[in-house]
């Protein structure tokens, strides 16, 4: 880090509040768990807070944390209860009449509020106190505490929408949302290009950041060999949930299987929300350690990503870091194009394309080392913390 740009501003006189939809040890979604680890970062720049909600579980928000401030990490997190959990059934069908129909702003809003999750606690603590604070950085465009939250402190608010092309995205009340922060962080080139194109929202100041990865100090593929039995395998690293494309991704895997008799099997790590086929080359182990994770992927032959829906892929990041190949979903822009930039992974639109570049990695060692290579020197020139950091001090201070 530049010690002149420290020097040249006393940072820790300005204090930050982080506003996401749920935060903490336990909660490992994408964007959560993205927010965490800028927080952290910031610390030492920042007097940083996290104004959050009880929640752990994104699909009822049921509150389950104590409300109240605690420590974390060097943080201090303050913590408002829901007003309310989503009964997922009703909101599954307010949401089969909502997306991508015409309503009322009305009707939109009421499909917001069911979205949750909903804090008027944590809303009315942002109004009261936002003279408190310098900035808020608020987390994905998605969900409640950053679509009521935002408004309250527009004229210090920058948003990190963590956004895709999406049905949500086209309802008419994220118009507004997209055009009054102070300024937008973006993940990826494909992000900004879509938001820009869509909210037309190019003289709003942004920059296209990402995140880090925290890497274990060592990373050793036999520890997972020895620990599980396997050495012959593809991971997955992620929610297990249909909406992230596994239910395609085990048909896939099934038929590839039974056309080519491969021996390889399919590891999932991650917590399934979806039923999974009982198959002895499918195996999911759950929940496991970063230093299991990060083991995982060194020992596997290449990660599979499946998803159609994603604005940064950090588990993209740290196969990479391993020098490990990715095969992805070719139907989402942001995969591609990090592949592409990369020169580090193959994408699928179909079937035929799936089996035909699972069937040439498997098959060819040397293009795997050739594109984990070219990976690990996309993230060490992309996406580590010192370029990370800078960037947001320079956002911040062009704000000023």
């Amino acid at each position: 880090m530049n010690k002149s740009l420290l020097k040249s501003k006393e940072y820790k006189n300005k204090k930050i509040a982080f506003v996401v939809q749920r935060y903490g040890l336990d909660v490992n979604g994408g964007a959560e768990y993205h927010c965490r680890l800028i927080a952290e970062r910031m610390t030492k720049y920042f007097d940083v807070e996290v104004l959050t909600t009880c929640a752990i579980d994104y699909m009822t928000w049921k509150n389950e944390y104590v409300a109240g401030a605690e420590d974390l990490n060097g943080l201090k997190i303050r913590r408002f209860p829901v007003d309310f959990p989503r009964d997922v059934s009703k909101f599954n069908k307010l949401s089969s009449t909502i997306l991508g129909k015409k309503c009322t702003e009305t009707e939109e809003l009421e499909w917001m509020k069911q979205q949750g999750p909903y804090s008027t606690q944590l809303f009315d603590y942002i109004d009261k106190n936002k003279k408190d604070y310098d900035y808020f950085i608020f987390f994905t465009y998605l969900y409640c505490t950053t679509f009521f939250g935002l408004p309250l402190v527009k004229d210090k608010a920058i948003l990190v929408p963590t956004a895709h092309d999406e049905p949500p995205i086209y309802l008419s009340i994220f118009k507004s949302l997209f055009n009054i922060p102070q300024a937008i962080v973006y993940n990826t080139e494909e992000e900004k290009i879509f938001l820009n194109s869509k909210f037309k929202n190019e003289c709003i100041l942004s920059d296209i950041v990402g995140v880090g990865i925290d890497i274990p100090r060592n990373i050793n593929e036999n520890d997972f060999i020895t620990k599980y039995n396997f050495d012959n395998f593809i991971i997955y690293v992620g929610r297990i949930d249909e909406s992230k494309g596994c239910k395609k991704l085990l048909e896939y895997f099934l038929k590839f299987k039974n056309e080519t008799r491969s021996e390889t099997k399919l590891i999932l790590l991650g917590n399934p929300v979806m039923k999974l086929p009982k198959h002895p080359d499918i195996v999911c182990l759950g929940f496991v350690s970063d230093q299991d994770k990060y083991n995982a992927i060194k020992a596997s032959n290449m990660l599979i990503m499946p998803s159609r829906y994603e604005s940064l892929s950090m588990v993209l990041l740290e196969a990479w870091h391993c020098k490990k190949p990715v095969l992805v979903n070719g139907q989402c822009e942001v995969l591609k194009g990090q592949c592409i930039r990369s020169n580090a992974g193959l994408w699928y639109e179909n079937y035929e394309e799936f089996s035909a570049c699972l069937d040439l990695l498997l098959a060819d060692a040397h293009l795997r080392d050739r594109l984990g290579n070219g990976g690990r020197k996309f993230v060490d020139m992309n996406y580590n913390w010192e370029i990370i950091e800078k960037k947001y001090l320079d956002l911040i201070e062009r704000i000023e």
